[in-house]
């Protein structure tokens, strides 16, 4: 399922599929989503995960 929506609440981000369902949660900030990608960041580092929250890449913010 592809990915809908990303809210942040507190210090965490949430991850809802089109049918409103929670697909994740990670603890970071919400930096951007697409359909199929969800993007955090934890100090310095912007983690990439994919629909289902596995982690599929990470790069160093400047």
């Amino acid at each position: 399922m592809a990915i809908s929506t990303a809210i942040q609440k507190g210090s965490r981000v949430y991850v809802y599929n089109e049918k409103n369902s929670k697909i994740f949660d990670k603890k970071g900030e919400l930096y951007g989503f697409t359909s199929i990608t969800c993007f955090g960041k934890k100090s310095y580092t912007v983690y990439v995960y994919n629909e289902k929250g596995s982690q599929i890449s990470y790069h160093t913010a400047r």
